[in-house]
Order: structure tokens, then sequence, then C-alpha cells
């Protein structure tokens, strides 16, 4: 069983232990010898455990030896509770998946939601349709919401959590601006049914957080990874 920590911008949660392949050998940048001109993230072996194109254009600057693919059957059906925790238990799930480490240096799984603006204790997901996109799109014309990304980092035998949260602000949408927005179909498979760096840019406005965290991955872990790819 390996071990696992957890950080939120937003109050204290409980740990939990994510069970890893126990015949996984140590890693295997351990056995490796860096010069001192050369950063660690050369030769990294890094798994986004991801089918987001956001996330992989966020991370696969950092890491040349870089793998990018989903994993298959995870439920994503949001529990009960608020909706950091929501974020957070799905995200974890993710990581439960990641069965066979194999030969990865460090594997990222990461989960955002948007929470509804009438209620922050229930989330929006990813719309399954254009008319679902253009209802979403609708309920946040003209209003601030919330948007929540958790993201795991497996790394030296440990998982690591993070969630934090973003605010962004819509203008009002005309209705043939909603049309255009919807027919971009920039909205398949973002949470909330918008892409912050696609058709919406032009509109939205991020009013507190970072970007990073609207597009996908939690900042905190942004910058771990930044750090890692850096390091000698």
């Amino acid at each position: 069983m390996c071990r696992d920590s957890f950080h939120c911008t937003h109050g204290a949660h409980s740990r939990w232990a994510v069970p890893s392949n126990s015949s996984t050998s140590p890693l295997i940048f351990m056995n490796r010898n860096l010069h001192d001109d050369e950063p660690f993230g050369q030769f990294v072996k890094v798994w986004l455990a991801s089918n987001s194109e956001r996330r992989k254009v966020m991370l696969e600057p950092m890491f040349p030896n870089f793998h990018h693919a989903g994993i298959e059957g995870v439920d994503e059906s949001p529990p009960s509770g608020s909706v950091d925790h929501q974020v957070l238990t799905i995200c974890k799930r993710k990581a439960e998946s990641v069965l066979e480490v194999n030969d990865f240096d460090i594997v990222i799984v990461s989960d955002t939601m948007i929470s509804d603006p009438d209620d922050h204790s229930l989330s929006m997901g990813k719309p399954s349709d254009a008319v679902e996109a253009a209802m979403m799109l609708h309920r946040l014309s003209g209003r601030r919401h919330q948007v929540w990304s958790a993201t795991g980092i497996y790394f030296m035998e440990k998982w690591n959590f993070f969630c934090e949260v973003a605010v962004v602000e819509f203008p009002s949408f005309k209705d043939e601006v909603l049309a255009d927005l919807v027919q971009s179909n920039s909205w398949v498979g973002k949470a909330g049914g918008y892409d912050l760096h696609g058709a919406m840019g032009e509109h939205a406005q991020l009013v507190d957080g970072s970007e990073s965290v609207v597009l996908g991955i939690a900042q905190s872990a942004m910058d771990l990874l930044e750090h890692l790819s850096l390091a000698l």
C-alpha cells in the first residue's frame, strides 16, 4: 500500500490510501547518472492518464518523454457532498484505476467540475450533447461560477493530491453568441460546456484563482511538476 498526501485550498479533509502494484520496481530515474547540465525532466517518463488535450498542452512541454492516454472504466458519477469533495473523490477513483505504473516515473490524474451558480453544493460536469451544452451555458450567462480541479501526482511511490478553486465570470450572452459557442463544439469534453482557451476565451473573465485550475490542473500540482521537470 503506497502512502498518499492531500493538499486543498479550502478546509481539512481526510487522507485516503491509494493501492499500488506491490511488484512495481523502484523508480527508474534513481538508477540514471544525471549530469549537472541535464534537467531531471529530460529523463523521467511521465504518463498523463487523461484524454484532455488542454492538460496535454499544459504538461507536454515540461517532459519530453511524455505519454498521454486516459483510463477506461472509471466511475465518474459524482458522490454526495460538496463539489470539492465530489471532484477529489473522482480524481482518487482515477488514481485507484492506475493498476500498472510499469516504468513510468510520474503518473498524473485530474478531474474538473463547476459549481452550480444557484447552489454551490451541486456540480456541473461535461455536457453529453449540444442541447445540454446550451443549457449549461445559458445558466452560466451573466454570472460568476466556481471551477474546481483536483489533481493527483504519483511520484516516489506515493500519491499527492491537490484540490483548488477558481472563479470565472461570463457576460450575458445574446442568442447568436450562445449559438456560436455551441456550434464551435469547444464544449465537447469540457466541464460546464466551455473551454477557456477556445471559443469562450474572448468572453470569459478569470475573477479569482489560477487559469490552470480552469483548464483542468490544480495550480499547486503544476508548480510541483514544474519543479520536478527542472530539478537536477
